[in-house]
Formats: structure tokens, sequence, C-alpha cells
């Protein structure tokens, strides 16, 4: 077997689905793109992609040495409809990814022992990274043959559908290459279509700062009253464009355990999850990714679900939230119960509460 092969089954028996390998030198340039990008002002609040920008324009610019770059998926796939939770208001929608542990811990540990595999074989010097170092991990994954960049800007794989994890290793030595993937999403538009918020603006153009993933996720403030309602009951990221894709006929339940849905994930309650106080918020979802929102955005992202629930018996829950130290959860309590409740108790309510508020956002949102 060459190196490439005893690559491919080393990164099989570790548990990724996909190994696939492009020279440094073939890696697209990402400088005009990502520069364009930023001045439209599309970061929002990941300040993070501008302060990085120089060293994610290519490779290189991370890492000088590296001359071949291992791209590797790993299949998260559900079992159940992703979207089958939209249609329970009462249980707030958690993204499949984000159902069991942090993606990040479960495959960079693996990236490191396929990555100290390599060494022993064939020496050399390597770097691993999974999504939060300074690669543009989809086109790489794309140039590598991995899938293709679809509609959606999202890596959509003919052999696994939409549900892909990518993490790549960085080596200095000279490996065999494989072809690029081409384009397959052809006329369709079912992405564009599905998403909430019109945050595909066109083919292969998101603009994050409408995207429900941004907003429940990467937002920091107050999620804008336009996109409100449209969230749903989505209180952690969004799935609706990755579901509807047609090569998800292709698609596969996961089969790593730590990948795999908790059951409590699955349909939670909202009136139990905006019940958790912040050492309960960090029991509960220890060693989750959304643990790393914080109490603050999770409590917002619950209560937007309250409001969208139509069910007055959540008014209680969100009721006690008012005098939550947060404006941005005190505010997001109002816009709940504004829609929950009947006008005449909304406005006692109103009354003996909003002459106590020294927050002029939350003062305002009592006004509204």
């Amino acid at each position: 077997m060459d190196l490439s092969g005893a690559l491919r089954a080393d990164a099989a028996s570790l548990g990724f689905d996909l190994c696939r390998i492009l020279r440094a030198d073939d890696a697209p340039s990402m400088a005009a793109s990502l520069g364009e990008w930023l001045e439209r002002g599309l970061a929002g609040d990941m300040i993070w992609m501008a302060e990085t920008a120089d060293r994610r324009a290519h490779p290189r610019a991370l890492w000088p040495d590296v001359r071949s770059i291992v791209m590797l998926g790993m299949n998260y796939g559900p079992s159940l409809d992703p979207l089958a939770n939209i249609s329970f208001p009462d249980a707030g929608n958690i993204s499949v990814y984000a159902r069991n542990r942090d993606y990040h811990e479960v495959i960079k540990g693996r990236l490191k022992l396929l990555a100290s595999k390599l060494v022993a074989r064939a020496g050399g010097d390597v770097k691993v990274f999974v999504d939060t170092a300074p690669v543009m991990e989809k086109p790489l994954a794309a140039r590598a043959g991995l899938g293709w960049q679809g509609k959606h800007t999202n890596l959509v794989s003919r052999e696994l559908g939409s549900w892909l994890f990518l993490g790549c290793i960085f080596t200095t030595l000279q490996l065999s290459p494989d072809e690029a993937e081409t384009d397959h999403c052809g006329n369709c538009s079912a992405c564009i279509d599905s998403c909430p918020t019109e945050a595909i603006v066109a083919p292969y153009r998101l603009d994050p700062r409408r995207c429900i993933s941004y907003l429940t996720i990467e937002h920091k403030g107050s999620i804008p009253s336009e996109f409100r309602a449209r969230i749903g009951n989505r209180i952690y990221g969004c799935d609706d464009c990755l579901a509807v894709c047609p090569w998800n006929k292709f698609a596969r339940a996961a089969n790593q355990t730590k990948l795999i849905a908790r059951s409590d994930l699955l349909k939670p309650r909202l009136a139990d999850l905006v019940a958790l106080e912040e050492p309960e918020f960090r029991t509960f979802f220890s060693g989750s990714p959304i643990k790393r929102i914080g109490h603050v955005r999770f409590l917002r992202n619950v209560l937007i679900a309250i409001g969208n629930s139509a069910n007055p018996d959540l008014a209680g829950p969100a009721e006690y939230r008012l005098s939550h130290h947060s404006p941005i959860v005190r505010e997001s309590a109002i816009w709940a119960l504004r829609r929950l409740l009947q006008p005449q108790a909304f406005e006692r309510l109103r009354t003996a509460c909003a002459l106590h508020e020294q927050d002029k956002m939350v003062a305002e949102a009592w006004r509204a």
C-alpha cells in the first residue's frame, strides 16, 4: 500500500468517512473574495474573520512550509428527520450538529492521532486544524475532492450529502493529490427556497447577518425584530437548507457514539430550558457546543422561541426572566410576553415593571 492509501486506511480506522489530498500550490487564494466579503460588513459580530484575514487568504500564509493538505470528513447525519421538531412549538429545536458532544473535541484528538501515524510512516512536520483555526476549510475540501460548495455555501458530498464535519492536516510531505469535485447543484434551488430568513440572497451567496445559525450563535446582542417570528423554535442553529438538499438521499446516520443525538436534546421543553440557572445550564450542556454561547444568549434564544410558541402557559416562565440581570434577556422576555398575553394583562405587567427599568433598550421594549 502506498503512503496515500495507508493514510486513507488509518483515517477510516479513526472514524473519518472521507479523506482526500490537495497540494498547497493548488489551494485557491481567498484574499480577494474574503476581502470583498469583509468590506460588505457580512462578518457581523464575527470580528475574528477580519483579525485573521491575512492568514485565511492561503494555507501558505498560515504556514509557509506546507506542501500538502489532507482534508478529512466525518459524517454526523441524523437518524430522524432533522426538521420534525419544527412542528412542536413547545420544544426547542437544536441543530443536528449540536445534539451531543462538541465536534471540535471529537475530531481534533483523532486528527492528532492520524497526523502522528503519518509522521511515523514518512516523517515530515504536521499541523492539525478543525474549524476554529484561520483555515478556509470548505474551499479546500472542495479542491481536495470531498464535495462541492452548494448554493447555500455549505459543503455537499455525493457520498454523504450535507452532514459533514471537516478537519485538516497540513504537512511538509509531498503527497499524491486527488481530483477536485465539480458542482452538482444544477437548477435546484431547494436550499434557497427553504431558508426562513432569506439569508441565501443569491445562489452561492449567503448573508450571515440574516442566517438563523449566526443570529442564535454568533450574534451577541438582541436579535433584530424582523427575524424573530421567522426563527420559530430554533434555539441553536438551523438545518433547513442542509436538510432539504436532494443529495441527502445518499446520507446515512452517524455511527460515532459522541455524534449521535442525546435523547434529552431531541425535543427539550422550552419551559424546562428557560428555567435553567447558569450553573444548571453549564452542567446540562457540559461538553456541548451550546455551552460556548453562554447563559445569556441561550436564554435570549429560548425566550424568542417561547414568544413564537403561541402557548400562554409559557408566559409565567417568560415573566420570571424579567428580573434577569441581562438587559438582553429582559428585552427578549418582554417581546415574548407581548405575544403571549392578552393586551390588558400585558398592560398591567408593563405598568408594574416599566417604571423601575433603568436600561434604555429594555424601557423602549416596554413602550413598543
